[in-house]
């Protein structure tokens, strides 16, 4: 294939870094302290300003008005459960949770990995809103444990990287449900009877094989998520729910399309060239088939989650970041750290997470109800379970969920970057040496 400037000066350095797979936990971390320096710097009264402008969608009076925070809070963290949902349906299809025996250990592993943070957290917040914040040790950050994984390169077998991807995607499907029954406000029916109105279309349109993702988005997007937002249930949740109205099926099975394929091929082979850079119209519709055929061999729910991933990776998550993780250091930071709020959060991440996720898998294989990963030893499991401790980009959501007092928002978000760093570093270490 012929290669223009653009492709070797750019394109091809662009889709290099993204297919890095360490790349985006490394980005998601550079713009968590770039919201650290700015939060603390004499732009800190800028950079608090900044996402409190507010931005309108709508006309006359249809129309949605929020801050700039609440946007990216509410509509870009759609899109990251979007593809959360998107991976749920695949693994519960085709990957890991299909088949019992194999969902049994990420399953039950995740469930201990937010049962018990939750628990420690409830230890040291028994009562008023401090109470508030059990859900936020629960989640883990899919992006940053995975990141210091593929760090460790050929250290780790792929099974381990297979079960924490499997335990980061049921811990999500916690978070979500966690957030839809104890962190709503007010629920408006009506909001709620319209969006069970576009998800009915979204499922009618699966059902009569309707395969145009341009569809799914705008009836997702317009009808379902607005209604959401509009309902009092928070808006991501129709993110996950419009994810799994996506068809997961293919228009063209693997024999015929190879068939097909060769066909066209060989029929492109003999079409007459006509010696200048435009192709003859035969040529034209030829290749026209060959995509039709290509596209009907892939399920749109792949094809969306592969194409919104670097969206996800690379704009959405870095945005969040530099939104939320931005917290000035006022008064003591040490105060802060100690107090009972930051306490609860680091010992349920740190420590429940670990206790949760490797208490629930020992127990699960002394029963013999599921077995560790083929060239997996408890060692790994350890490490792993260090790293399901890092809860940054879910455990910031919902932070600023659970709490309206700034300083109980402040002393969370101490003890998750505390927490996080912990578990990321005990995590590699650990591995390391596996």
């Amino acid at each position: 294939m012929r290669l223009d400037p653009i492709d070797k000066y750019l394109l091809i350095p662009i889709n290099r870094f993204i297919s890095n797979s360490t790349t985006s936990g490394i980005l998601l971390f550079a713009s968590a302290i770039l919201a650290l320096i700015l939060a603390n710097s004499p732009l800190k009264d800028a950079y608090h300003h900044f996402w409190e402008h507010t931005f309108t969608i709508g006309f006359s009076d249809f129309k949605v008005s929020k801050s700039l925070h609440h946007w990216i809070n509410d509509g870009l963290m759609s899109i990251f459960f979007f593809v959360v949902g998107l991976e749920l349906k695949r693994e519960i299809m085709a990957g890991e949770l299909s088949k019992p025996k194999n969902a049994m250990l990420p399953i039950f592993s995740a469930l201990g990995g937010m049962v018990v943070p939750a628990l420690l957290y409830w230890l040291w917040n028994s009562s008023g809103e401090a109470s508030n914040g059990w859900g936020i040790p629960m989640a883990t950050d899919i992006a940053f444990a995975l990141g210091i994984l593929y760090l460790l390169g050929d250290r780790v077998p792929i099974s381990l990287k297979i079960f924490l991807t499997a335990l980061a995607i049921v811990d999500d499907l916690g978070a979500v449900l966690v957030i839809a029954f104890f962190y709503t406000s007010d629920i408006s029916t009506i909001s709620l009877l319209i969006g069970a109105g576009f998800f009915a279309v979204l499922l009618l349109a699966n059902i009569l094989g309707v395969r145009s993702t341009v569809f799914y988005g705008v009836v997702g997007i317009g009808g379902l998520w607005m209604a959401f937002l509009l309902s009092g249930i928070h808006a991501t949740i129709a993110g996950v729910i419009a994810a799994l109205t996506i068809p997961g099926n293919v228009k063209i099975g693997d024999t015929l399309f190879v068939k097909k394929m060769n066909e066209l091929t060989n029929e492109f082979e003999r079409s007459a060239p006509n010696n200048v850079s435009l192709i003859t119209s035969d040529q034209l519709h030829i290749l026209e088939k060959i995509s039709r055929y290509s596209k009907g061999a892939m399920t749109p729910l792949q094809r969306l989650e592969h194409g919104m991933h670097p969206l996800v990776s690379y704009v959405v998550m870095p945005i969040f970041a530099l939104a939320n993780a931005g917290i000035t250091f006022s008064g003591s930071f040490f105060d802060n750290l100690g107090s009972h709020v930051s306490l609860g959060v680091i010992f349920g991440l740190a420590f429940g997470k670990f206790i949760g996720v490797v208490g629930f898998s020992k127990i699960l294989i002394k029963l013999k109800l599921a077995t560790l990963p083929e060239g997996v030893n408890w060692r790994q499991i350890y490490g792993t379970a260090l790293l399901a401790g890092i809860g940054f980009t879910m455990s910031l959501f919902i932070t600023d969920l659970a709490f309206a007092d700034p300083a109980y928002i402040l002393q969370a978000k101490i003890g998750i970057f505390a927490a996080s760093l912990l578990c990321g570093i005990a995590g590699y270490l650990t591995l390391r040496k596996a």
